[in-house]
């Protein structure tokens, strides 16, 4: 949003800052968290102050309940944002506060925007004043903390998720900036259309910054003493919706999940459509590219032992070839991974495996599967060379203490494996099978 200036170049505040709430029933949305009874609610109704993480995307009041809780704890806001501070700067407010609580007896809310950007240095120069109440920090990101702060900042902080806001929590706040435009529309007269006020709604994505920035915008270009707002107008304005996708931020794990599990729930339209979100949010198409050879492996595995290879291939076909047509081989990938049977046999028979070797003292290794040769085996003890008998099998042990570890099931080419084993080892272990 460019800054907007009036009649004598002073710039002014943008309309998001004028109208925002300064109390917390003027608050619009996030009823989970401000509804009656919830806790942001109690929280602020009480003038407690506390430390907070809020997070969620933007636009969605992160800033606004800061200065709502400064406000009613009656305490001294303080705005910075980590991508500018220093630890020099910290420890000056720091200070300015452990002064304002001994003379002025007022408490400080440092409040510290794009909080993950802090480094552990920057982090662990609050952690002693956080934990002492000198200074209480509300943190605000875009980002899911708990993936970018360290946990002893975490631990002394309460962390609350912010959503987007509905259409109707949007409408409410385009409502009202409209009806108090003789506060901000130099007495221009504002009509807009119902269409054009669905698509404002509609482009914003839950952002009320870009509902108010796009409505002052749209109004103040305009030098008529009568608005019209049209569809075409906001179009213009707004262009294209604002991709949600942030290649390093949360929606960078969500939607990578949401493929994930749509290739591994066999629903290959649903896995075009989450490939195709990471594709146009500018993912690297090599992490979407790994994600598909594990899911091969993890999820198809031995159902259909093609999988891998087609998910190789594509990966190297990724890195060779490169966008924009490495598009084609990942969706050739990831619709393969998608339609064939699952089985997830090897992924937990690694694990049992695992589990045993960690919490189990270990098994020796038997005599005659040792690298001793033959002559030096005791009387009775030798090793059988499978390619020596029919088939190419022969049964001889291979674990001193038994283990069931592998669950083939009868999905796909496992079938075959199950049925295989069966008839090799008529020790009768292998008529249990997986799910």
């Amino acid at each position: 949003m460019p800054t907007l200036f009036n009649n004598n170049q002073i710039a002014v505040k943008p309309l998001s800052v004028l109208l925002r709430p300064t109390t917390i029933n003027e608050f619009i949305g996030q009823e989970h968290i401000i509804g009656e009874g919830r806790i942001l609610r109690r929280i602020i109704t009480s003038r407690i102050r506390t430390n907070l993480i809020l997070w969620g995307p933007p636009g969605t009041g992160k800033t606004t309940i800061g200065h709502i809780i400064a406000s009613t704890t009656d305490s001294e806001f303080i705005h910075l944002n980590a991508t500018t501070v220093t630890v020099t700067d910290l420890r000056r407010e720091i200070l300015s506060a452990i002064n304002r609580r001994r003379t002025a007896k007022k408490g400080t809310i440092l409040f510290i925007d794009e909080i993950h950007r802090l480094t552990k240095t920057q982090q662990d120069a609050l952690l002693p004043d956080m934990e002492e109440a000198t200074i209480n920090v509300i943190g605000a990101s875009i980002h899911n903390p708990f993936h970018r702060l360290d946990r002893a900042l975490l631990s002394r902080a309460k962390v609350l998720e912010l959503k987007p806001l509905t259409d109707e929590d949007l409408d409410k706040i385009l409502t009202n900036a409209l009806s108090r435009a003789d506060e901000w529309a130099d007495d221009k007269k504002i009509e807009i259309e119902e269409e054009a006020r669905n698509t404002i709604i509609n482009l914003s994505n839950g952002d009320a910054r870009r509902v108010l920035d796009t409505l002052e915008l749209i109004v103040k270009s305009d030098e008529s003493k009568v608005v019209r707002i049209t569809a075409a107008a906001v179009e213009e304005f707004m262009q294209e919706r604002l991709a949600e996708y942030d290649r390093e931020g949360d929606l960078h794990y969500t939607v990578a999940s949401a493929f994930i599990k749509s290739m591994r729930g066999s629903d290959p339209d649903a896995t075009l459509y989450w490939l195709a979100r990471m594709i146009e949010g500018g993912e690297d198409p090599e992490f979407i590219a790994r994600r598909i050879v594990i899911c091969a492996s993890e999820d198809v595995g031995l159902a259909d032992p093609v999988a891998i290879m087609v998910a190789t291939s594509a990966m190297t076909a990724v890195e060779h070839i490169g966008m924009p047509e490495a598009v084609i081989p990942l969706a050739h990938s990831a619709l393969y991974v998608a339609c064939a049977p699952k089985s997830n046999s090897a992924y937990l028979g690694i694990n049992k495996a695992l589990k045993e070797v960690r919490e189990k003292p270990p098994q020796e290794v038997p005599l005659h599967l040792q690298n001793i040769p033959d002559s030096a085996l005791p009387k009775g003890v030798k090793y059988d060379y499978p390619h020596l008998f029919p088939g190419g099998f022969v049964v001889q042990k291979y674990l001193k203490k038994g283990l069931r570890l592998y669950f083939p099931k009868l999905v796909g080419r496992e079938k075959e494996i199950y049925n295989r084993l069966n008839e090799l080892w008529t020790d009768g272990r292998f008529k249990e099978k997986g799910d």
